[in-house]
């Protein structure tokens, strides 16, 4: 801990963050992380101090009656706007944080205090470059909602000649100020506890600070939202069933977003209102699942709260708002995810192990066998259900946890996917029990599997690996050349004193002469089968690079041929 105070540059406010620590039951944690130095007196106190002592507001939580996941939440909630936007990007980790505290985290939400429309004011005017009046026919003073970023109220706008009903994002004054300042202090205390408690690297404090600074600077820039809500828009072009709202980019800017009003009920009363709630959550679903897997751009956070049902009961659109939060997936990272969707649908334990290790990067060396088998074990009292009785949500927890068990690091974005699924399925569900997710993913899955081993795509695929096996295969034969000169002029010696390597060197040099010869073969082969109809130009394309590679390999398995000979003989 040397040095670290005068790095600091808010020391009231770390103090702050001790003593909250100690009100809720963590004195010890402050202890052995070194932390007791912050508080103005010297000795930390103990737990059973007076109140005045501690400087505290309120009474001491009783550890006896409090869980440790609710104080976890008390914390996070006392601690103000930022720490409760890193419970909510907490609360989607449950491949670290046990099931207790992700229950609680998930109970964080941004309830916190509105700012004064008068404190907002000054920095709306500033952002707009205008007097408010003049943008703006009315601007509600009382905000529709209060979040820990920004707050929204509802106004109206004037665009030409008309006024249109929009609701006004507005950043809270200084928040990035703020944000930044918090962010140092967790960077400290999360360096501190994996310092000073090896227990807690386990949950890698300073990787989810890390994930937490990534997410909350995102969300610092509004101009990134309505990106989102944009690219989200030309998506579902020609989809009646699924509504985005339309950006103001004329009076959008950093601070401030200005977004279409939908008019609607919010999805928490459609049933009161007499919509079908199996065609609510067959509707909703379906819309996640084209975002996932379909697009990779999906919404992060699709709780009800975020979810408006707009037109008549026969013809139900689902608005999407809030849309700071967004997953995206890599082609690769899409393929992967239906493998595992598919295998557990087929009730292939194997499978799922196999689809999760491609997805994960391993930390370590992993015994496969062993991890098999407790990804087979811990999918097993799903896997012999009927699909719709199969809780998603309870899947992919299990099998992730038990891939990080054995050191499989599963990527942020996979995370993000599982988090939003578990949503949507808890949504859809509490509208429809009877809803079969996996039924109605299916479809989606088929298409994509479809599509994958297509001809174009096979083509695109392999001519994408020729390309950078061209690359290598090119540049290849003039090392080896430069190589076998060193090696003929004796400036370059080869040492061995295992004579079974200059017959691995031979074996090498006959298997990939080998491989690429019936690969040849195969490729002509393919094109006779399909020679029944014109060639297409992807099989012609393929072909061509086929044989133009196979070219370039036989001159390095013969390089490698002629360097163990000369290895042999020198």
């Amino acid at each position: 801990m040397v040095g670290i105070i005068g790095a600091v540059r808010d020391i009231e406010r770390l103090r702050q963050i001790v003593l909250v620590l100690i009100r809720h039951g963590f004195g010890e944690v402050v202890d052995r992380a070194g932390l007791g130095r912050y508080l103005r007196r010297t000795s930390l106190p103990p737990q059973a101090a007076n109140e005045s002592t501690l400087e505290l507001e309120g009474k001491l939580t009783d550890v006896h009656r409090v869980s440790l996941a609710e104080r976890v939440r008390l914390v996070l909630q006392d601690l103000g706007p930022s720490f409760v936007k890193l419970g909510q990007i907490l609360s989607t980790r449950p491949d670290i944080l046990p099931p207790d505290v992700i229950a609680e985290l998930k109970k964080l939400q941004d309830r916190v205090p509105p700012v004064l429309y008068a404190d907002l004011e000054a920095e709306l005017t500033a952002e707009l470059g205008a007097p408010i009046s003049e943008v703006f026919e009315s601007l509600d003073e009382v905000p529709l909602a209060s979040a820990s970023v920004a707050q929204v109220h509802r106004a109206r706008l004037r665009v030409g000649e008309r006024v249109d009903d929009v609701v006004l994002k507005i950043q809270r004054p200084n928040i990035r100020d703020t944000v930044e300042r918090d962010i140092e202090l967790l960077f400290i205390l999360a360096r501190a506890l994996e310092r000073s408690i090896p227990e807690a690297r386990i949950y890698a404090p300073v990787g989810l600070v890390s994930e937490f600074e990534r997410a909350i600077t995102d969300e610092l820039d509004f101009n990134r939202e309505a990106d989102h809500a944009e690219r989200f828009a030309r998506a579902f072009v020609g989809d009646p069933g699924v509504k985005f709202p339309v950006v103001y980019r004329e009076v959008s800017r950093k601070k401030a977003l200005a977004l279409e009003f939908l008019r609607g009920v919010k999805l928490s009363d459609a049933l009161a209102h007499g919509h079908s709630g199996e065609r609510l959550a067959k509707n909703l679903l379906h819309a996640l699942f084209k975002q996932i897997f379909e697009d990779g751009f999906f919404h992060g956070d699709p709780h009800p709260g975020n979810l408006i049902i707009l037109g008549p009961i026969d013809a139900p659109v689902i608005g999407f708002i809030d849309l700071g939060l967004v997953g995206r997936l890599s082609p690769e990272l899409r393929d992967r995810t239906v493998d595992l969707m598919v295998a557990a649908a087929r009730q292939d334990g194997r499978g799922i192990a196999d689809a999760l290790y491609s997805i994960g990067t391993p930390t370590k060396r992993i015994d496969r066998a062993r991890y098999e088998a407790e990804v087979t074990v811990l999918a097993e009292k799903y896997l012999g259900k009927p699909l719709k009785e199969i809780q998603l949500s309870a899947l992919i927890r299990d099998i992730v946890t038990g891939a990080m068990k054995y050191g499989l690091e599963i990527p942020p974005e996979f995370l993000m996917l599982g988090r939003t699924l578990m949503t949507v399925e808890g949504v859809g569900k509490s509208l429809y029990p009877d809803l079969d997710v996996y039924s109605e993913a299916m479809p989606f899955f088929t298409r994509l599997l479809k599509a994958r081993y297509s001809p174009e795509r096979l083509g695109a695929d392999a001519l994408r690996a020729m390309s950078k096996l061209s690359d290598t295969a090119t540049g290849l034969p003039a090392k080896i050349d430069d190589l076998l000169a060193d090696l003929q002029s004796g400036n370059l010696t080869i040492r061995t004193t295992d004579a079974s390597i200059v017959g691995a060197s031979e074996l090498l040099g006959r298997r990939v002469f080998s491989g690429f010869t019936v690969s040849a073969l195969v490729i002509g082969g393919s094109l006779l089968i399909h020679g029944s109809s014109a060639p297409t130009p992807g099989y012609v394309m393929l072909a061509s690079a086929g044989v133009w590679i196979v070219g370039h390999i036989v001159r390095v398995a013969l390089a490698a041929r002629r360097i163990a000979r000369i290895a042999r003989e020198g």
